[in-house]
This record gives C-alpha cells, structure tokens and sequence, in this order.
C-alpha cells in the first residue's frame, strides 16, 4: 500500500471526543510563531534601544533556532517519559514564563534569556505536534495538519502586522508589544487542561512492537527531509529578521513595513491549509516540491532587482512559497515513516539539525550587509538555499517509506 493512501483524509468521522482535542491543536498552533514574528518589525527599535549591531540583532531570531536544534532531538523521549499532554502543558508553562523574561528589562541578557526559553518551549511543541496528528488522526492527517498550519501562520501574520501600532500607537514600546502574546499563551493552558485526562494522548509518544528500529541518522530518505526542512527554515526565518529593514531601504517606513509581512503570512494561509490535503491525496510531492522552488526563486530575485512598485507582488509569491515549503516539510514527517514513533523521532532528527543550519542564516545576513554595505551577497544566499531546497525536496518527496521503499 502506498503512503498516499494511508495519508489521505477519509470518509471517516472524527473520533468521538476529539473535537476538545483539535482546539487544542489550534491554541498550540496558534502560538509557535507569534512570539517570533512579532520580533521581526520591531528589530530596528530594539537594534537601537540596546545598541545592539546587526549581526547581534540576528541572534535574537537566532537564538530561538539554536534552541530549537539543541532540544529537538529529546523531545520524542520527554513524552515517552512524562507523557504527551505533560510534556506539552509543561512547555506551554515554559513559553509564558520566556515571554515573560524577554520582556523584562531594557537590558541584552534577559532579553536573550527569554529568547532562548521561547525557543525551548517552542522546539517541543513543533516536533510534538506532527505524531500527535498522525496518531490521533490517522485518517484525516493532511486535513488536520492543515489546521494547524493555518493556526501557527495565522497568528504568526497577525503578531508581525500589530506589533509596531501595539509599541507606538498603543504606547506600549517594543518591549509590551512583544510581552502581550503571553497572554494568548496563558489562555492556551487553561484550555489544554482538559486533556490531561486523556490516557491515549499520554502515551502517543511510546514505543510499540509494532514500532521498527531504524537508523535516521544513516537513512538517505530521512536527510533529504531534514535538509529540505533547513533550507526552507533558513529562508523563512532570513526573511523574518530582514525583510522590514530590506523594504526600509527601498524608502517603506517600519509600519508599512510590518503589515508588508504581515499580508505576506495572511497570503500564505490557504496554502497551508490546501496544500497538506493535496500532499496526503498525491502519489509523491515531487511537483509541489518544484512549484515551492520557482515561487522562492522568483520572489527572491524581485527581491534583489525589483523596486517598492511591485513590493506587494513579490511578498505573495514568497508568502505563497513558504506555505507550500513549511507544508510540505510537516507532512513529510508524516508520509515518509509508518509509526508515530518514527514519525516523531524523524520530526526530532528533521527539526534538530534543520533549524540549526536555519540558526546560521540571519546572524550571517546581517553580517554579511554590515561588511558589504549593502544586499546583495546575502540574497545570494538565499538563491543557493532554494537550489538545494529544490534538490533534496525532489528526494524527500518521493514515494517512499524511510527504512523500506515502496513506490506507486
């Protein structure tokens, strides 16, 4: 039987009881990515608050995918130990208390200690998230998967798009606008609760002896999906930190700037809904895979040679592309294995080293601008990055099982 078959959203019926579930889903959803862009508008502001260079204002988009690489690997083995619904309430708890920590003091350490404890949380919670669907909605998982797509990009949009009126319209400076999201966080906990109950959502992270024993680590299949993960990371989170200050340049002032990313994430949204469906219904994803590449590349390039007249032409394709490639990247944790366990631990592998080659992207960009003076060199980058997003997506998006080859 093919994965596509075991992937594609059924006839069935959600399973009784799992509708408290799905929110749940959402609310986690919902915030793995606003902590996080609402940093992007706000760079500059803080850049100069802390007299901070460019290349320290990239850690603070950094540092969150430093943490990200760093916990990844374990978090599959902290479910196993203290169940899925502990682990996740508890990283949830860890999330408010970084938020908290982050927006503190007017001073660089607690601001990169928050940082690096929202990336933690976070870093549980996205590896997580993929085998909790796919165990518990085995028969609808791009469906599902694209609910929570829409969530995490969703609020991810709204937080880069609010953030500069929130610090100056609203009066609350750079460091309540970022401090605000703790709230969305603390609403998340009281309504994840509930599943604490749940004895199957405790134990969807175990090991089975129907579960195999394959080594990710020595699998061709399981390093085209990890690198496919990076290289599509690396360029979103490049273009996360960047973008505000690139358009500032091409004469956009910082509020346009926000909501310029901020209809970037809104465009992108149908596609990370639409897009998981079309990938559990496709034989493989080579064709997605190669549409994800022509939008970056094409984006990009207006990025590098185009002016502030088709500003908003250039952010819906790259919005565009990042729904398609951040997808695919969710879904292939999920066609690419057969068990949940490998599915999370292929999450752990896939995201532990992808965000840490992601890690190296905006800390360099800004390094690279405060050597050369200008962009140039570091859109480079991101063109390299998208070749060889284009080459491992075509291996990763094979129709093949990590450990065992199955084609259609």
């Amino acid at each position: 039987m093919s994965s596509a078959s075991q992937q594609t959203p059924g006839v069935k019926a959600f399973p009784s009881g799992s509708w408290m579930l799905i929110i749940g889903i959402i609310l986690i959803g919902a915030n793995l990515r606003a902590p996080l862009t609402s940093v992007g508008p706000l760079v500059s502001t803080i850049r100069d608050a802390m007299h901070l260079s460019n290349t320290f204002a990239g850690l603070i988009t950094t540092l969150p995918l430093l943490a990200f690489a760093l916990l990844s690997p374990f978090a599959a083995k902290i479910a196993r130990r203290f169940g899925m619904a502990s682990t996740l309430l508890g990283a949830l708890i860890l999330l408010v208390m970084g938020i908290g920590v982050r927006s503190s003091s007017a001073y660089a350490i607690p601001l990169f200690v928050g940082t690096i404890l929202i990336g933690l949380a976070i870093s549980i919670c996205n590896v997580l998230m993929p085998s909790l669907i796919k165990q518990n909605f085995s028969h609808h998982t791009g469906l599902v998967t694209g609910i929570y797509s829409v969530s995490m990009n969703l609020f991810g949009a709204i937080a880069s798009g609010v953030s500069v009126p929130f610090a100056e319209q609203l009066g609350l400076g750079w460091k309540g606008a970022l401090g605000i999201w703790s709230v969305l966080a603390f609403v998340s906990i009281l309504l994840w609760m509930p599943q604490m109950r749940s004895t199957k959502l405790q134990a969807t992270a175990t090991v089975t002896a129907n579960d195999t024993h394959v080594s990710l680590w020595k699998s061709p299949l399981a390093w085209q999906v990890t690198l496919f993960m990076g290289m599509q990371s690396m360029i979103f989170y490049v273009l996360l930190t960047w973008l505000p200050l690139i358009m500032g340049e091409k004469g956009v002032d910082a509020s346009s700037a926000g909501w310029m990313m901020s209809i970037m994430q809104l465009i992108l949204l149908p596609f990370t809904f639409i897009v998981p469906v079309l990938a559990g219904k496709m034989n493989n994803q080579r064709t997605l895979v190669v549409l994800t590449s022509v939008l970056f590349g094409v984006g990009i390039a207006d990025i590098w040679l185009g002016d502030r007249t088709l500003l908003l032409v250039w952010m819906s394709l790259i919005g565009i592309a990042c729904g398609f490639a951040f997808s695919l990247a969710m879904m292939f944790f999920s066609l690419r294995t057969q068990t949940t366990y490998e599915a999370a631990e292929l999450s752990g592998m896939a995201q532990s080293v992808g965000y840490l080659l992601a890690a190296a992207g905006p800390p360099l960009f800004g390094f690279l601008h405060d050597v050369t003076h200008n962009w140039t060199l570091p859109l480079v980058i991101l063109v390299v990055a998208d070749v060889v997003l284009l080459f491992v997506g075509l291996g990763a998006g094979s129709n093949r099982y990590i450990g065992k080859v199955e084609r259609g």
